[in-house]
């Protein structure tokens, strides 16, 4: 016998997709039951000329889908958990949490930004997020490829109120310059996309959509997303004891676990469609949690975490030798002659130096991605455009993200990536192909030597500085690296290390333990 079950949700085109997804895996998990949405107009999806900020009432985008539950009108609903207050009604239960989509933040800039930047005007970016607008235009101020047109070598960016569904905002980019609609661009939500990508009808629309589009997917220590951003909540009635049932196969509780830990922050400072900062929380395999937090309480205060689970360290001294490999450069680097075509290529800058020979307009058509914020504020010194980076958090938890179909990017096996000699090989390992386009001379000058000798921590920037002045070290020393290639290097080499965020953060790190 066929149990049916009725979805309530959003008629918006990303609201439909994200249910009927959440309807086919409910009927994966649960042979012999079959899901049916009912779709449900709600205010927030009729009123579409109100800033977010002058809207009174936490349940803007809920209410109505409240009522067909509690009426018995439909069996669960479907919500992107971002929009549910921390204060639920009390006979409503999330039953699941599924697994979560990319968190992040992108920018989509039309096909006109690139000339109008050139040009001197400045960019109308739309968002209707305090967020967005507190984090992403000092993160644009260096991400943006440097032009000729403007003292500061970056356009200007006036952020425009924009409300309406994924599909009708992203439109705006393709509309002619004068028309009061247009836009440079637009922020989005990254699973927004990817969920629109994955649902045939939500495809057949960005398809068109996405023509002549530039990316940015945003790091999350500048720009972190909003509490519980790319996460589902799946609600139904807490008496109903036969649904909670079938729809907790879906619980992933790793991600409620991310998600619990960003909103416990707006009930610590507040929130709502009114905050101001972003908090977002990932695992790495090599660090454990961490959560990204920026922007501005409720109180006015400013802030700028990085939350983590540090290293523990017993012994408290007044004095600590550290050598920091940050701060020292080899004292030579040797440019080699680089023959690839970068034209439509998907291509990682493994680090600034690799391009430093090269002729900034072979990548105007490349799809540039980098390991940090540090080599992409380089990069777009001079004038490429980079989509995003790793974060300084080692390529393997990149993977994911350029694999998402929704940005078009070739398989990895057709990737180029730009390294030094050294690391070419480690690059092959992985099945992509690696172009050496430096040799680093490994070697460094006394005084880096010296310091080293002396030191009882050292952070190592790249394996090929420990290569070259492991010899320097002493047999006490406490190692430690940035997450990725330079931690496998170090293992493999028999070195017991601590894995940090960034040297930053183990510098932090020593003073805590002085």
């Amino acid at each position: 016998m066929t149990t049916i079950l009725k979805l309530g949700t959003r008629r918006s085109l990303l609201a439909w997709a994200q249910s009927s997804w959440v309807a086919r895996e409910v009927e994966k998990l649960n042979p012999g039951v079959r899901v049916e949405l009912q779709g449900i107009e709600t205010r927030g999806d009729r009123i579409q000329d109100v800033s977010l900020q002058s809207v009174d009432g936490k349940e803007f985008f809920v209410a109505e889908l409240d009522h067909a539950l509690r009426s018995k009108e439909v069996d669960f609903t479907v919500h992107s958990m971002k929009d549910l207050s921390l204060d639920r009604p009390e006979d409503f239960l999330c039953a699941a949490i599924p697994l979560r989509e990319n968190p992040r933040d992108v920018i989509l800039f039309g096909p006109r930004a690139i000339s109008h930047a050139q040009s001197g005007r400045a960019l109308k970016i739309g968002t209707s997020s305090p967020r967005r607008v507190e984090n992403i235009p000092g993160f644009l101020k260096r991400a943006f490829p440097k032009i000729a047109a403007t003292d500061s070598g970056r356009p200007q960016i006036d952020f425009v109120e924009i409300r309406g569904n994924v599909n009708t905002r992203l439109s705006r980019v393709h509309e002619l310059s004068e028309s009061p609609k247009y836009l440079d661009g637009v922020v989005l939500a990254f699973a927004g996309l990817i969920r629109l990508w994955n649902d045939p009808a939500g495809r057949a629309e960005l398809s068109q959509l996405l023509q002549g589009i530039r990316w940015m997917v945003l790091p999350l220590k500048e720009c972190p997303a909003a509490p519980a951003q790319g996460a589902l909540a799946i609600e139904c009635r807490a008496r109903d004891e036969k649904v909670i049932a079938l729809l907790r196969k879906m619980h992933d509780e790793s991600s409620a676990r991310r998600v619990a830990a960003e909103r416990q922050l707006l009930a610590d400072w507040g929130g709502g469609c009114h905050q101001r900062f972003g908090a977002t929380a990932i695992d790495s395999p090599e660090l454990g949690r961490v959560r990204f937090v920026r922007g501005v309480k409720s109180d006015g205060m400013q802030v700028d975490e990085l939350n983590w689970q540090a290293p523990t360290h017993e012994v408290k001294t007044d004095e600590i030798r550290s050598w920091d490999g940050s701060l020292w450069r080899p004292s030579s680097m040797t440019s080699l002659e680089v023959k690839v075509e970068m034209e439509n290529k998907s291509l990682f800058i493994a680090h600034s130096r690799a391009v430093e020979s090269q002729n900034s307009t072979s990548f105007e058509q490349a799809r540039v991605w980098t390991s940090g914020t540090a080599s992409w504020y380089r990069l777009a010194d001079r004038g490429i455009w980079v989509e995003g980076c790793a974060e300084s958090m080692g390529f393997d938890l990149l993977e994911s993200t350029l694999r998402e179909p929704v940005l078009g990017l070739s398989g990895l096996g057709e990737w180029v990536v730009l390294t030094h000699e050294d690391a070419r090989k480690e690059w092959e390992l992985k099945g992509m192909r690696a172009v050496a386009s430096y040799k680093v001379n490994s070697e460094y000058g006394n005084d880096a030597k010296t310091a080293l000798k002396a030191a009882e921590f050292v952070f190592w920037s790249s394996g090929s500085q420990f290569d070259g002045l492991k010899g320097c070290v002493n047999s006490q020393v406490k190692h430690a690296c940035g997450p990725g290639k330079t931690a496998a290097k170090l293992r493999e080499s028999g070195i017991r290390v601590e894995v940090f965020p960034s040297a930053e953060e183990w510098r932090k790190w020593l003073k805590s333990i002085q």
